[in-house]
């Protein structure tokens, strides 16, 4: 099926209700594996970081990763779920190239923690729920690179390579209850979760959760039913999606997709499809599997965790602030409403402005810079924009030189377009750009008599009284100066010049 094969959006949403299903794989920022005491730092040279238990060797056996034990039940925790008094791992059974032992150590039917839910903030402040089944730990597998292909996949390529570095590297998996009632919003619901979940995870300091380096992935599982009806459609799983705007994507493409498939008669296959960032379409993987095909039982070679109640407790009590009780808490700080703080957490902005605060800048004018000049740049160029290239630090020096009077608001903006322009820091953009304002009193005051020189009509209506027309006289100014300035000095020495009151 290609793109133009789709059914409508819109069309799609007034015969079907969308079900997503959710699971967020998070790699833990352990210092070692889950399961034995191989590095888990990320560059190292392919294969270089194994032994005889990562890779599966006859006679090995496993210990469980305390911290990683602790991770789980922070996030587990921090997403109101309930924390199993004991569990137990299991051994999930099937064939990859990349799982040197044909098995992964998971977990099953006795999860660390289960039963929580994520209440998210969707664009426009409308808050939804999203319930949480269960948070398990598990080891992540090996690395594929298939070489001599066009696409980097296994079709069309001539051989693959096999890196087990990453093999055993502990993993939490967040599973979602199935997402009913989203409608129309469903990929935005989708995109919202993982966005919250991702800044939970992050202020748990269990992982960096950057999804562009595979350490934050997401499943995004979906079925269509026709309005009315209880039972859920057949679904399908687009696998490993790393970024924000790809898990929209991808839940918006299959919905389509499934329409279209149901609309002309055909079946649904219950399959792992691969997501393609170039044109969001989505392509056919394996038949998935159902539970019972992996089966499980009971890892023999690890006993059973139970977590003391006292320990559990100690760690709620431990849990840092929470991202929505940050957000709530600055928004009473910064003295802004709910709508800017929406469009502060929409633009990515939050941890950039409290550091440009951080670094010296008021709040006011952190928020300004960020969600005005720098917010454009990253619309123009599609960059996050903590991927811009500018720092916090950068900024707060920029407001540093305005409150001082080095810069106005217009050199400013081109002191950030030089620093984004990879031109240095914005002290070296000044110096190279020579934008200081003019602060040389003679100068400016021949730069004003020169003005009003050129605009006597102007002079003569001010000195009548009409003040406002100060400004045509004041913009006179700023265009001789290239833009250098003090508006506000301008209009004082305008009205002292032609001996008019203020």
């Amino acid at each position: 099926m290609t793109v133009t094969d789709l059914e409508s959006y819109e069309d799609a949403l007034s015969v079907y209700d969308p079900v997503m299903g959710l699971e967020v794989h998070v790699e833990l920022g352990t210092k070692t594996k889950m399961f034995c005491g191989c590095s888990t730092t990320l560059g190292a040279d392919p294969n270089s970081q194994t032994c005889p238990t990562c890779l599966g060797l006859p006679g090995s056996l496993p210990v469980v990763n305390a911290i990683g034990i602790e991770s789980a039940i922070k996030i587990g925790l921090a997403l109101n779920c309930e924390i199993a008094t004991w569990c137990r791992f299991a051994r999930k059974n099937y064939f990859y190239p990349d799982m040197p032992k044909n098995f992964q150590t998971s977990q099953y039917d006795e999860p660390i923690a289960f039963n929580g839910y994520l209440d998210v903030v969707l664009e426009d402040g409308e808050t939804f729920r999203v319930e949480i089944e269960r948070a398990h730990m598990e080891e992540d597998t090996g690395k594929s690179l298939h070489v001599g292909g066009a696409t980097g996949r296994i079709h069309g390529a001539s051989h693959s390579l096999l890196d087990y570095n990453r093999a055993g590297i502990p993993l939490i998996e967040i599973v979602t209850k199935p997402i009913e009632g989203a409608g129309a919003r469903a990929p935005e619901v989708a995109k919202a979760y993982v966005a919250e979940l991702r800044e939970l995870i992050k202020a748990l300091e269990v992982s960096e959760a950057r999804m562009e380096q595979g350490q934050m992935r997401c499943d995004v599982n979906l079925s269509l039913r026709p309005h009315g009806r209880e039972k859920f459609g057949t679904r399908s799983e687009t696998k490993n999606v790393n970024s924000l705007r790809s898990v929209e994507r991808a839940a918006r493409y299959e919905i389509m997709r499934h329409a279209a498939v149901l609309n002309s008669g055909g079946t649904i296959v219950q399959e792992t499809r691969h997501f393609h960032e170039e044109d969001g379409s989505t392509t056919a993987g394996r038949i998935k599997d159902n539970a019972e095909d992996y089966r499980y039982f009971p890892e023999p070679d690890l006993v059973p965790i139970a977590p003391a109640r006292e320990w559990v407790e100690e760690l709620r009590a431990g849990l840092p602030e929470l991202p929505r009780v940050r957000r709530d808490r600055l928004k009473s700080e910064w003295g802004i409403s709910d709508h800017e703080m929406q469009s502060v957490l929409n633009a990515g902005a939050i941890d950039l402005i409290t550091a440009t605060i951080d670094e010296g800048a008021p709040s006011d004018q952190a928020r300004k810079w960020w969600m005005g000049e720098l917010a454009r740049a990253s619309n123009e160029t599609g960059k996050e924009l903590a991927d811009l290239g500018v720092t916090p630090a950068q900024v707060a020096r920029v407001t540093a030189l305005v409150a001082e009077g080095s810069l106005n608001d217009k050199l400013a903006r081109q002191v950030l377009e030089g620093v984004l322009a990879g031109e240095g820091g914005p002290d070296e953009v000044v110096e190279k750009r020579g934008l200081k304002v003019v602060s040389d009193e003679g100068a400016l005051g021949a730069a004003v008599d020169q003005a009003i020189a050129a605009n006597a009509a102007v002079a003569d209506k001010i000195r009548g009284g009409n003040l406002a027309a100060a400004g045509a006289l004041i913009g006179a100014v700023m265009k001789l100066t290239r833009g250098q300035a003090d508006a506000k000095r301008v209009r004082e020495l305008v009205l002292e010049k032609l001996g008019v009151q203020g």
